[in-house]
């Protein structure tokens, strides 16, 4: 009896001191990650809005965008993040466009956990030594004036049919990634381009 005492007193200070440390850790290191977060979105959105000095964030019905401005202040393009579920992981996609969102500019993955080898392949392609980000860069300039993006298998892409190339052996993450962003867009384009 006495030892089956002392063995639920030892595991539960353990409980106790394990659940405190693992608590200050974690006040100690969320402003450092969050900070980080913050700095790694900013550089995207310097990276999917090209040629812009400076942007402004405008929530509009509970949704973000980034408006990037040129050195006279003028906006000129706008970005707004794409998030939905992929084969294995949820992604984080930030999205570049022109002011009428009919045009692509440029996209860049925040987040992914997407199976290594295969799925990672959206944002880099290690077989690829020459073009490691050419599934994401075939969304560059993907005209969207009357199309939804679309993806294709061992055929050449139509940038003005607004098709892109399907990842080899990872068609699951390369549609999610049409998916989330087509979705994104769609909603997005009825919040952005409101009138009055």
């Amino acid at each position: 009896m006495k030892k089956s005492t002392n063995l639920i007193i030892v595991l539960t200070t353990t409980a106790i001191i394990s659940g405190l440390v693992l608590a200050s850790l974690d006040n100690v290191t969320q402003p450092i990650i969050e900070a980080h977060a913050s700095e790694v979105l900013k550089n995207a959105v310097t990276n999917v809005l090209p040629g812009i000095e400076s942007y402004d964030r405008e929530i509009k019905e509970g949704v973000e965008f980034f408006l990037g401005k040129n050195l006279n202040g003028t906006i000129q393009n706008v970005a707004f993040q794409a998030v939905g579920n992929g084969f294995q992981s949820k992604l984080k996609i930030l999205v570049g466009m022109d002011l009428e969102m009919k045009t692509i500019l440029a996209i860049k993955v925040l987040e992914q956990m997407e199976t290594p080898g295969l799925g990672t392949k959206i944002e880099t392609d290690p077989s690829d030594k020459k073009n490691p980000g050419w599934f994401y860069k075939q969304f560059f300039g993907l005209n969207l004036a009357k199309e939804k993006i679309s993806y294709l298998k061992n055929e050449t892409p139509n940038k003005e049919k607004g098709q892109i190339m399907a990842i080899t052996g990872a068609t699951i993450s390369s549609q999610a990634v049409v998916d989330i962003i087509n979705d994104a867009i769609i909603k997005n384009r009825k919040i952005f381009l409101k009138q009055g």
